[in-house]
């Protein structure tokens, strides 16, 4: 459900049963839109992100071109490493803020990974280096 709200804001609800997961920027993941990128024309996106068993990270470094960029790991574990900070195992409750166009990779992640992505805006380049 979206409805206008004062003219600027929208506001939205979106059910568990109304998006599926999809494919997505990565060919390890799949992706289920939480309904963010509606509300906010594009501002800002949300995805709750969950492995394909059996298939995993190639750990490529890269970057983003966003604003914002917060993961919040449900379930499971992920290991990055962030140029100039190191890496990181990431456990269910961790929460990473990515400044934009940090360089990172992942290195692996467990097959019952599920991890809440917000970024802003919601679509958005990948730079691979």
């Amino acid at each position: 459900m979206l409805t206008e709200y004062g003219g600027i804001m929208k506001f939205k609800v979106t059910r568990a049963n109304e998006n599926n997961f999809e494919s997505g920027l990565r060919g390890f993941f799949e992706y289920k839109n939480l309904g963010i990128e509606e509300a906010t024309s594009g501002d800002y996106g949300a995805n709750v992100i969950k492995a394909i068993e059996g298939k995993h990270a190639v750990g490529e470094w890269h970057y983003h071109k966003v604003k914002f960029q917060m993961v919040y790991i449900l379930k499971g574990t992920v290991k990055f490493e962030y140029k100039g900070f190191g890496e990181f195992t990431l456990n269910p409750g961790d929460v990473v803020y990515q400044p934009p166009e940090i360089h990172h990779k992942e290195i692996e992640h467990s097959d019952d990974l599920e991890l809440i992505e917000i970024t802003s805006p919601s679509e958005f380049e990948t730079i691979k280096l």
